[in-house]
């Protein structure tokens, strides 16, 4: 079996170097908020171009935080999308604020710009792209509105680890912005873990008290907080796939283009490409059929001939038994709902080899000459 992605094969390949890395950790005696931790987040932070990070618990918790810190909560709204993971949305609610959805672009499957005017309100308060798949959102258009109607620009960069728009890093033009570092993610630690970097100093300040109980330097809640803080042994395994990342970026990106040389000839598939100005990491390699119905002929296909796939994501948050009939914008959400039945992510994942890479694309050609 070919998997869909592989979080061991990439242990594996840096299995030295983070055996070591967790063995630091171990004989250290100290497990959180030590050295490890203010090293990475030091490291980062000047990876992504900003001058501060700060390390939680899961980019789920990085998100909700990064809005309690810019003091978003009840009575606001949130515009983002629901073409996204669903901690997205999750984390708006999480801090009191009500989210309100707008549409997609139909090719690079990011927020579509133009849909924010009628998104927003007099309770509008911040706005959260989501650069999904490792493609960056239309960052420049997005802070221009922002900026026009004093709104927050919270980047949700959970996929984007690397990416570039305009020569700058995902994770470095908005207010803030989320990381997660899931084990499957460009940067993925061994179990969850998360970051805020931001460029705003007090922003940073109050983020490291909230992330602890709002404690100062005494241990006495300033302010209100919560417990989300990244453990030692992830920050170690984090800081030696930090070092890695371009290398893993790169390798993701040739393999997107073998997979595009490969499957262009195919006219049923549409095959995605980076936005100009851009620079997409490939978290996913995500092909769109023509049709419903032959998504869910090719998937089970692959899988017959031992070639693992996944659907990122097949239900839009707002028509989820949990969200329906309730988020703001539902009703208009026309390019999100005719592109989620047809979606699909191919595997994908620096380990993968360049005769796996072939294998799946010939299996795909192979469908589509016998369904013709």
């Amino acid at each position: 079996m070919i998997p869909q992605t592989s979080p061991l094969a990439n242990y594996l390949s840096n299995q030295t170097a983070l055996d070591e890395a967790i063995h630091r950790v171990l004989s250290a005696g100290r497990y959180i908020l030590g050295e490890e931790t203010s090293a990475f987040e030091r490291e980062f932070a000047d990876y992504i171009g900003v001058p501060y990070a700060v390390a939680v618990g899961n980019g789920t918790e990085a998100l909700h935080l990064a809005l309690r810190g810019l003091g978003i909560g009840p009575g606001h709204e949130v515009i983002t999308v629901s073409h996204t993971a669903v901690a997205t949305v999750a984390a708006v609610e999480m801090c009191g604020a009500t989210p309100v959805l707008v549409d997609i672009h139909r090719e690079s499957y990011t927020m579509d710009v133009a849909s924010l005017e009628k998104a927003r309100s007099d309770r509008s308060k911040a706005i959260v792209p989501v650069h999904l798949y490792g493609q960056p959102c239309d960052l420049e258009a997005i802070m221009r509105f922002a900026r026009k109607f004093g709104l927050y620009v919270i980047e949700d960069c959970a996929q984007s680890h690397g990416a570039l728009y305009q020569g700058g890093r995902t994770g470095s033009w908005g207010h803030a912005a989320a990381f997660s570092f899931y084990p499957t993610k460009n940067l993925g630690c061994l179990g969850d873990g998360g970051a805020i970097t931001t460029h705003d100093p007090s922003l940073y300040e109050n983020l490291r008290a909230i992330r602890q109980y709002g404690w100062d330097d005494h241990r006495i809640s300033r302010r209100p907080g919560w417990n989300s803080r990244l453990d030692e042994l992830q920050a170690a395994v984090l800081r030696v796939k930090l070092a890695r990342l371009e290398e893993g970026n790169e390798r993701r990106i040739q393999i997107a283009r073998t997979y595009r040389e490969l499957l262009s000839r195919i006219p049923e598939l549409a095959l995605p490409s980076p936005t100009t100005g851009t620079t997409h990491v490939y978290h996913q390699y995500v092909v769109r059929c023509a049709e419903p119905s032959v998504r869910n002929r090719l998937m089970p296909f692959l899988s017959e001939q031992g070639i693992q796939t996944a659907v990122h994501y097949p239900v839009p948050v707002h028509l989820q038994p949990a969200y329906a009939h309730r988020l703001s914008g539902s009703h208009s959400l026309h390019v999100t709902e005719e592109m989620c039945p047809k979606i699909l992510s191919l595997p994908l994942f620096p380990e993968l080899t360049d005769e796996e890479v072939v294998r799946v694309a010939k299996t795909i050609e192979t469908f589509f000459s016998r369904s013709v």
